[in-house]
C-alpha cells in the first residue's frame, strides 16, 4: 500500500516547505555543536548586532523621522488651514455684498476706465464689457481691477495680457457686471 521513502524520493507533497525547513534546522543544529565556545559567543555578539540593526533600521528609524518631521507638517497643516479659512471668509464676505444694478455698474466702470487715459479703451455689451489696454502699467491695471471689483461689482471672465515691456501690459479683458453673475 504504502511504500516507505527512501533518500533518493524526493517529497513535493504539501510538507515539503515544513520537511526543508527542518533539515536546515537541524543542520544548523549540528554546525552549532561543532563550534568552539569562543567562535558561538562570536556568532552570537554577531547575531545580536545583526537583530539590533535590523529593529532600528526597520522600526525606530522610521517612527523617528517621523516624530522629527511632525512638527514642521503641523505648522504646515495649520498655515494651509488659516489660509483657507481667510479665502473662505473673503467668499463668504463677496457674496454678502449686494449686487450693484446694471447701469450704475456701467457708469462705475466707464468712470474708473476714464481715468486710465487713452491707454485703455471700453465696449459695454450688456451684462459683458470689454475693455482693451494698451501699455498700461500693472499698478494702474491692479488699481483698476481693484476699483471696478468694488464700486461695479465687475469681475474678470477672462484675461489674455501679455507684458510688453518690464511693467507694461497689452491685452483685453473681459468682465461680468450686473446682478448675474
Amino acid at each position: 500500500m504504502n511504500a516507505p521513502m527512501n533518500a533518493t524520493t524526493t517529497d513535493t507533497g504539501p510538507n515539503a516547505g515544513g520537511n526543508a525547513a527542518r533539515g536546515a534546522l537541524r543542520g544548523l543544529q549540528a554546525w552549532w555543536t561543532t563550534l568552539a565556545g569562543r567562535e558561538r559567543r562570536l556568532v552570537t555578539v554577531g547575531a545580536a548586532v545583526l537583530g539590533a540593526f535590523l529593529f532600528w533600521a526597520i522600526a525606530l528609524a522610521p517612527a523617528w523621522r517621523t516624530l522629527r518631521s511632525a512638527p514642521v507638517l503641523i505648522e504646515a497643516g495649520e498655515t494651509q488651514a488659516r489660509q483657507m479659512q481667510a479665502w473662505a471668509a473673503e467668499a463668504s464676505r463677496l457674496r454678502a455684498v449686494a449686487p450693484v444694478p446694471l447701469a450704475q455698474a456701467q457708469q462705475a466702470l466707464t468712470a474708473a476706465t476714464t481715468r486710465l487715459g487713452d491707454s485703455a479703451k471700453l465696449s459695454l455689451q450688456g451684462e459683458r464689457a470689454l475693455l482693451t489696454l494698451k501699455g498700461l502699467s500693472g499698478d494702474q491695471l491692479a488699481g483698476w481691477l481693484a476699483e471696478v471689483r468694488a464700486g461695479a461689482r465687475a469681475r474678470v471672465v477672462e484675461a489674455n495680457l501679455s507684458q510688453t515691456s518690464p511693467g507694461l501690459y497689452d491685452g483685453s479683458l473681459t468682465l461680468a457686471l450686473g446682478a448675474g453673475q
